[in-house]
């Protein structure tokens, strides 16, 4: 039975402390503000055990999504030990979320809006969390106006100065669509769905700034994730479940991680902390090329560039998200406080600049692409007890519940890995006196 846990509905500063940290490991790290402190208590614990090896089931890569939902998991259910470390001075990922410094709530990494069809993702994070419920609507600059995107009848009227009813925007899209039968690449989808002038106007530019390449040039997915819609339906998703964590992306996975068998090991990273801990398996999140020392070539991503900014009044612009297809360097503008429902007499901003190179943020849906992740893949199928996950770990442009989903399945198989194991043990009991009792695999030092 899985233990049920209500979500703390902790104050602003709330922080577990965790003994895992990367001084705990002796590792150096660059001087960053940790986001979880330690407390007198946590420090006398340190002392005594600092520089000493420590053993665990697993060491986690990665505090994201993936990382740290299989880090409760194993901890929680199955009891393990886990250690989860991180680059990053920080849990969370690229979902991150942080009071700046006139304490409006942003998100660091661009807006991350968690949405879902899923009734057991949903209530498995609602252990960790209380909800807001928000529904995301996005704005597209095109020709001085601001229209709904994705594109519904009303982009469709105020764009063309129309009155068009829903079954008349129908025929409207239909007879500027061109006849593709099989769309084959991104371009080919936009213009069987709405034809060549909507296209021009709200989806090649932006695609070229967001991807680095003209639309003709990426897989049909790219574009298939973009519906076009005939009625006054101006949401951006279409879930069962959409919402916001009520304190924050940071408090979820804090209270996530908050368990006595996970420690952290934060500003660190993993080939570093891999040689000073013993581990039986490594649950790797972060590009798979990476691990195998990039041994058939880079698989390629999109990076992101941030540019933050707070304004001396209560609001920027009309919704959270503003597209711009077509006239500046940046893609999109997110004003923060629609997410979080935050009240605050400032607000803040952030500009997102998409660019070649950076931290990792979308694999790039090319067939190329997907034949050099295909070896990698059939690499890591060959390297025992090291398990891949997340959007970097198996190069997919998923969204955060599919994250948690991946995940979850993992758990299970591992779960069920250990059932089998302890049965073996157990059989093996009763045939022999000369035996491993921990029923474990062997430990790993290095990978």
């Amino acid at each position: 039975m899985q233990t049920q846990r209500p979500p703390p509905e902790s104050s602003a500063n709330h922080t577990r402390p965790h003994p895992g940290t990367a001084e705990f490991l002796g590792i150096d790290r660059a001087p960053a503000r940790a986001t979880h402190r330690r407390g007198p208590r946590e420090q006398t614990h340190l002392e005594q055990q600092r520089r000493v090896t420590a053993t665990y089931d697993y060491l986690i890569v990665g505090a994201g999504f993936a990382g740290s939902v299989l880090a409760e998991r194993l901890a929680a259910e199955l009891g393990k030990k886990v250690l989860v470390c991180d680059r990053r001075a920080h849990v969370g990922g690229n979902a991150y979320d942080h009071a700046d410094a006139a304490g409006v709530l942003v998100h660091n990494y661009g807006p991350h809006i968690f949405h879902t069809n899923s009734a057991d993702i949903f209530a498995y994070l609602s252990r960790f969390t209380a909800w807001r419920a928000y529904e995301h609507r996005v704005l597209a600059s095109v020709e001085g106006k601001l229209l709904p995107i994705p594109i519904n009848l009303d982009t469709i009227n105020r764009l063309y100065d129309l009155r068009l009813t829903e079954s008349e925007v129908a025929g409207f899209l239909a007879a500027r669509a061109e006849p593709i039968a099989t769309p084959r690449t991104s371009e080919e989808v936009v213009l069987s769905r709405v034809g060549r002038d909507l296209y021009e106007k709200f989806f090649r530019n932006y695609t070229r700034k967001q991807w680095g390449l003209d639309p003709s040039q990426l897989d049909a997915q790219v574009a298939a994730r973009i519906p076009v819609r005939t009625n006054r339906d101006d949401r951006y998703f279409t879930d069962q479940f959409q919402s916001m964590p009520k304190h924050g992306f940071t408090r979820m996975f804090e209270n996530m991680l908050d368990h006595d068998n996970i420690d952290l090991a934060l500003g660190a990273d993993y080939r570093d902390v891999r040689q000073r801990v013993k581990f039986r398996h490594l649950i790797y999140s972060g590009p798979i090329d990476e691990y195998f020392d990039f041994r058939f070539g880079r698989l390629p991503y999109r990076s992101l560039h941030f540019e933050h900014k707070t304004v001396d009044r209560e609001w920027f612009q009309p919704v959270a998200v503003v597209n711009y297809p077509n006239e500046f360097k940046y893609t999109r503008v997110t004003e923060f406080k629609h997410l979080t429902g935050q009240q605050h007499a400032q607000t803040s901003v952030v500009y997102e600049y998409p660019r070649a190179e950076g931290d990792a943020y979308y694999p790039i849906p090319q067939p190329a692409n997907a034949a050099l992740y295909a070896q990698y893949r059939e690499l890591a199928q060959s390297v025992p007890n090291v398990h891949f996950v997340g959007r970097l770990g198996t190069y997919r442009y998923y969204n955060m519940d599919q994250v948690v989903g991946q995940a979850l399945t993992l758990y299970k198989k591992l779960a069920g890995a250990e059932s089998k194991n302890r049965e073996g043990s157990d059989a093996a009991l009763g045939r022999s006196r000369v035996h491993d009792q921990s029923g474990r695999q062997p430990l790993l030092q290095s990978i």
